[in-house]
């Protein structure tokens, strides 16, 4: 069996003295693992490097094995981001985050897509972290857990929005919380489509706290595993 896609790089762990098993978040096939031979050697390291874009062979005798990959570096994005230590941790992070949640093999097309968006502005400098809160967003909303920011969940109204609830993940308006006080997850600004105000540290840290939330109650925690340590190192760079 043969195929051919665009992907980009999650993950490589040595496998022996000169080879290493890739995985890859494609187009077309989803996140998937591959052989890379003489992966841990010289050459092929800068090649595999999380968040690089590549393009992929994959060549296996059953749908089912674990197959090789022939790759070809198309757009080297760890390199271009070396000299900053926090787009680093971003690029790392958001690639360790979607490993962790993706099914294998299962295409999304739309995150793939996102994804290029994401290392684009981080890659440029841009306001990349609400834009990697969004991303997990739609994340969540991929994964068929997405939340509901529209209404109030108690009075049905879209003013003044700003907070959720832990539990069923819509948007609770500030009259309606106020009973409720430290219980409800706060809701920043830039997912309703505002520009982040003048408290933008905290207003962050409110969007990772909201998504981790609940990608560790829908997704990782149903399968015994915690969020990726490198999201938790980002953060501790950035909000630390």
């Amino acid at each position: 069996m043969e195929w051919h896609d665009a992907g980009v790089v999650l993950s490589s762990r040595p496998l022996g003295e000169r080879d290493a098993v890739v995985t890859l978040l494609t187009r077309d096939h989803g996140r998937h693992p591959g052989l890379v031979r003489g992966g841990a050697g010289r050459r092929m390291t800068p090649v595999l490097q999380a968040g690089n874009e590549v393009q992929v062979q994959w060549r296996a005798r059953l749908s089912d094995h674990l197959g090789s990959f022939t790759l070809e570096l198309l757009r080297p994005r760890a390199a271009a981001v070396l000299d900053s230590a926090r787009r680093l941790a971003a690029l790392s992070a958001v690639c360790a985050l979607v490993e962790q949640c993706l099914p294998e093999r299962e295409p999304h097309a739309r995150l793939f897509d996102g994804l290029a968006v994401v290392f684009d502005v981080i890659e440029a400098d841009g306001p990349w972290a609400p834009l990697m809160v969004r991303f997990e967003v739609e994340l969540l909303a991929e994964l068929g857990f997405g939340l509901d920011l529209a209404n109030c969940a108690v009075t049905g109204s879209p003013d003044d929005l700003t907070h959720v609830s832990p539990r069923t993940g819509r948007a609770v308006s500030a009259r309606a919380a106020e009973p409720y006080g430290d219980r409800l997850l706060r809701l920043p600004r830039f997912l309703l489509g505002a520009q982040a105000g003048n408290d933008y540290p905290a207003e962050v840290a409110d969007g990772f706290a909201l998504t981790g939330h609940f990608i560790e109650r829908h997704i990782l925690g149903p399968q015994g595993r915690n969020l990726p340590p490198a999201r938790a190192r980002l953060l501790n760079l950035l909000l630390g």
